[in-house]
């Protein structure tokens, strides 16, 4: 069982919002933040493990010339954590793989140099599975230690859920981000493929396939985030209810055995949301999902395989399964490749019309809670059809199985419409904050 001294601080003043409003109101100094940042850090690191490194004087350096600076925006003295498959100026980006140790980065990733053009300051690198696929590092869940944090924006999701840092950068090819967002409890963005959160500067595996995502405690803060890495640096509107939000609700049950614990989560949320005035609206997804997780692989295996071709003349010094997925790749005929990639046209126009006739797509971010062990980070299948579509996911916190353990809820939204998405996000948390 988990003891009470193992589970995340949930102390209000990690917070992204709250530090925010205090750094707005002059209550609080960047070095004040980072300081405080730092002291949590040093007392959950050692049983979490979420950092490769952490640049404790660059951090407060940064921090103090922005105490006596005019201020930047809503992000101004927030500290952040990077994803180690993201670059981040005078670190090495190391893709938790020996292949890259040292290899220290010439400039910041865009996304990490907009973060810094707003006033966020960088902690440094977490962890990340090797090459952000399925070898796990040493980072543990924060709500229980024995149990996997998810993978691969592992020591991201871990760090905001232990309350180290209140963002942190991460990744999705597969189900990098919504998945650990899910076991960690904690609120995740995937943004859409190709959209407005840059991935120049990230260490790819699937061109097709890789987004940039954010980690914060809640989709508040979430979307806080969000309007101020996309040119809306201002403060956030009220979010109301949406008016009778139209949702189709997915299961995932054709896809993975989902756990009874996660099928009451989403019939709970489902049902809060009807109460609220929510419409459902009923979708045939066994015709179409697994069609696209199959098409998912193809296209990752089959990119992954040149993207880290260097990489692959070295098997001893790569993972099992990352050796088995740059094999499968290489043996993908280019037609079989060009086959999936047509799969993908044809569904994203079938579902992009189902999304413009509703607000979201709502189901499981996980077939259940985080796995105990930490040889795995668990199955990343549910993230998989959406992924292949390039569309913004949303993993909403608040929900808790038998043993206490978080159960997230997957939002799946129209590439146009993210604010939105993060708007019905907040409304669905606020009514999830309880166990199932």
């Amino acid at each position: 069982m988990t003891t009470p001294d193992e589970r995340p601080q949930r102390d209000v003043e990690s917070s992204l919002s709250t530090l925010a409003t205090r750094m707005d109101a002059g209550d609080l100094l960047p070095s004040e933040a980072v300081a405080d940042a730092l002291e949590r850090l040093d007392r959950t690191e050692p049983s979490i493990q979420a950092w490769v490194r952490v640049d404790r004087k660059g951090a407060l350096d940064a921090a103090r010339t922005l105490d006596h600076a005019p201020r930047r925006g809503l992000l101004h003295g927030i500290p952040f954590g990077v994803k180690d498959i993201i670059d981040l100026k005078g670190l090495p980006t190391e893709c938790g793989s020996p292949l890259r140790r040292g290899r220290v980065a010439d400039d910041d990733a865009p996304l990490v140099a907009r973060l810094r053009e707003l006033g966020a300051i960088p902690l440094g690198k977490t962890v990340t599975t090797e090459f952000a696929y399925f070898a796990p590092g040493p980072t543990r869940n924060p709500h229980r230690r024995s149990h996997t944090p998810g993978g691969s924006s592992s020591g991201s999701a871990a760090a905001v859920a232990a309350g180290m840092v209140p963002l942190a950068l991460g990744s999705q090819t597969a189900g990098s981000l919504t998945r650990p967002a899910s076991y960690c409890g904690i609120a995740g963005l995937v943004a859409p493929v190709g959209g407005p959160l840059d991935t120049t500067g990230f260490a790819g595996l699937s061109h097709t396939l890789d987004a940039a995502g954010i980690l914060t405690r809640t989709v508040t803060d979430l979307r806080l985030a969000y309007l101020a890495l996309t040119g809306q640096d201002r403060p956030a509107d009220p979010v109301r209810n949406l008016e009778r939000p139209r949702l189709a609700v997915w299961s995932g049950k054709e896809l993975a055995d989902i756990s009874d614990d996660m099928q009451t989560a989403v019939r709970c949320t489902v049902d809060a949301a009807v109460a609220e005035g929510a419409e459902l609206v009923d979708y045939d997804w066994p015709a179409i999902t697994p069609l696209l997780v199959e098409a998912h692989g193809t296209v990752m295996a089959y990119e992954a395989s040149r993207a880290l071709a260097l990489e692959g003349q070295h098997p001893t010094q790569l993972s099992a399964p990352l050796n088995d997925l740059l094999a499968l790749g290489r043996n993908i005929a280019d037609d079989d490749y060009r086959d999936a990639l047509a799969i993908s046209v044809r569904a994203q126009a079938e579902v992009l019309a189902l999304l413009a006739d509703v607000d979201a797509i709502i189901g499981p971010a996980a077939p259940g809670a985080a796995p105990e062990g930490l040889s795995a980070t668990g199955s990343p299948i549910l993230s998989r059809p959406w992924q292949l579509l390039g569309l913004p996911a949303l993993t909403v916190p608040g929900r808790l199985d038998g043993q206490r353990m978080p159960l997230g809820i997957q939002l799946i939204g129209h590439p146009s419409r993210v604010e939105q998405l993060l708007s019905l996000g907040i409304c669905i948390e606020k009514s999830s904050r309880r166990p199932v």
